[in-house]
């Protein structure tokens, strides 16, 4: 009798346990594996966590990103069509099934089921970004920037369409708006690969306008209301620079720009992004805020040096931006969408 009751522990003790787990500890599993670089174990790991829970979005959004990611695109396409069906599907049921189409070129699949999750989520950033890449994917880039645009005025938290705005009109020779959405870019996204990448992009732009002033002084005679006040208020604060450029000489340039700006047109043009630039001039952190943005991009060895010399200063700064979240208001859109 004894070794009965000993094999039937024995048998209990080997079956799986999935019938006692939650959705999250499944989930987990499956994030161990594809970590793993175990696909195939993921999978599995999730089609028997829907054993217990059937149809759990979660669970299958899960699935359908791991056979995205594992080039599985059948199951991730059939999964995704099957949830961004469902009452319940959120933002991001969409924006795995979209990865999938976009990875198999199914740009007409794509571009149906971007507008009707856009329909869904009129508000969300992160749909319009997607969407604007899928564009640039066949070289639509007019289209593109017409979606990043709508990103940034309806879904203005979101920082992915300010980077690929920044990029497309630095691409363009358009230094105005490439300066205004990288810097809000920088600031909403500020410790990643991406960050660096567009503090380069702002560094050239501020050598080209200081090069040449035609972009700007065409924005004057010919841009919105708002592209012409900002660019009166920059022609206003350029004077002849000679030498290399350096982080103190862009940083004199910014502090006459917002010392006319806030003057002439900031009561009718309130903008958050110049906004924090006074305010960081008011606290006597703007030099340490204007080399955390220029600083290595110009030389390494003198930004590390001036953060060695100015230590209490920076330290203040990085404090402050990390304390501080940064964030567009909505109603403060004055592109040209």
């Amino acid at each position: 009798m004894k070794k009965i009751f000993l094999l039937i522990a024995l048998l209990y003790a080997s079956q799986p346990m999935y019938a006692q787990q939650t959705v999250e500890s499944i989930r987990k599993q499956a994030t161990a594996s594809v970590q793993q670089q175990d696909f195939t174990g993921a999978i599995q790991i999730l089609e028997q966590g829907l054993q217990q829970y059937p149809d759990n979005l979660e669970i299958l959004k899960d699935e359908a990103y791991i056979a995205y990611i594992s080039r599985d695109y059948e199951r991730a396409v059939k999964i995704g069509k099957s949830i961004t069906e469902r009452q319940d599907a959120d933002e991001q049921s969409f924006q795995i099934l979209g990865l999938a189409y976009k990875a198999i070129a199914s740009y007409k699949d794509a571009d149906k089921m971007y507008k009707a999750a856009i329909k869904k989520f009129p508000k969300s950033g992160v749909l319009y970004s997607e969407y604007g890449d899928m564009f640039t994917q066949y070289g639509n880039k007019r289209e593109a920037i017409n979606q990043w645009e709508k990103g940034i005025s309806a879904g203005p938290a979101y920082s992915g369409n300010y980077y690929y705005a920044c990029k497309y009109y630095a691409d363009n020779n358009n230094i105005f708006w490439s300066n205004i959405y990288g810097e809000i870019f920088v600031n909403i996204e500020t410790l990643t690969k991406r960050t660096t990448e567009i503090k380069a992009v702002l560094l050239k732009n501020y050598k080209s306008l200081f090069g040449s002033t035609a972009n700007i002084e065409a924005l004057k005679k010919d841009g919105n209301d708002f592209e012409k006040a900002v660019a009166s208020s920059m022609l206003a604060a350029m004077e002849s620079e000679s030498g290399d450029i350096s982080p103190e000489i862009i940083t004199a340039f910014r502090a006459r720009f917002l010392l006319n700006w806030a003057h002439t047109n900031a009561a009718n043009y309130p903008y958050k992004l110049f906004d924090l630039q006074l305010q960081l001039m008011r606290d006597g952190m703007f030099d340490a805020y204007n080399q955390w943005l220029f600083g290595q991009a110009i030389n390494k060895n003198k930004y590390d040096n001036w953060v060695y010399t100015h230590d209490e200063e920076m330290q203040r700064f990085t404090q402050y931006q990390r304390n501080v979240l940064f964030k567009m208001p909505p109603e403060q859109y004055y592109g040209r969408m």
